[in-house]
C-alpha cells in the first residue's frame, strides 16, 4: 500500500506514541539550578549578546577604514571596495539595531523587576566592598608600621 503525501498539515497521533511526562535534560538542568545561578547564567548570556554585536560593530569599522586606503585602483577593484563596505556598512546597522533591541529589553527588564531584590543586592556589594576596603586598610597600616618597629630605637 503507498504511502499518504507529505503534508505539513498537523495529524494527531495515538495516545500511546506521545511522550507523556518526558522531559528534556536542559529544562531539568534548569529546574535543579537555585536562582541566584540561573540569574547569572541570564546575566552571562546577555553579556555574550553584547560582545557579539560590539565585536561586528568594530570589526566592520576596521574593516571599512581597511578598504579605505588611497592608491592605484583599477575601476573594478574600486567597484570591490564599495560594495564590501556597503555589505560591512549594513552589517553594523544590524548589529546596531540588534544593540538598541538588547538596551531596550534591558530597560524593559529593569523597570519590571524587583527593586527591593535590587536594592538588597547593592546593600550586600556595598558591605562587602567596605569590608574589604577595612582588611586593606588594616593590611596596609601594618605594612606601614614594620619599617619602623624593625628600626633601632634610641635609647
Amino acid at each position: 500500500m503507498a504511502e499518504p503525501p507529505q503534508t505539513d498539515v498537523s495529524r494527531p497521533s495515538a495516545l500511546p506514541t506521545a511522550k507523556l511526562l518526558h522531559r528534556p535534560a536542559l529544562d531539568q538542568a534548569l529546574v535543579d539550578q537555585n536562582s541566584e545561578e540561573y540569574l547569572n547564567a541570564i546575566e552571562e548570556e546577555w553579556n555574550k549578546r553584547l560582545d557579539a554585536e560590539v565585536e561586528i560593530l568594530v570589526d566592520g569599522m576596521v574593516d571599512i577604514v581597511s578598504l579605505a586606503s588611497i592608491g592605484d585602483k583599477d575601476k573594478f577593484r574600486i567597484a570591490q571596495e564599495a560594495f564590501q563596505a556597503e555589505l560591512r556598512a549594513e552589517s553594523m546597522v544590524r548589529a546596531a539595531n540588534s544593540l538598541l533591541s538588547i538596551t531596550h529589553s534591558l530597560k524593559l527588564l529593569l523597570l519590571l523587576s524587583d527593586e527591593a531584590q535590587i536594592a538588597r543586592w547593592r546593600d550586600e556589594e556595598i558591605k562587602d566592598i567596605q569590608h574589604e576596603k577595612s582588611e586593606a586598610q588594616q593590611k596596609v597600616a601594618v605594612l606601614l608600621d614594620e619599617p619602623f618597629r624593625s628600626s633601632p630605637q634610641p635609647t
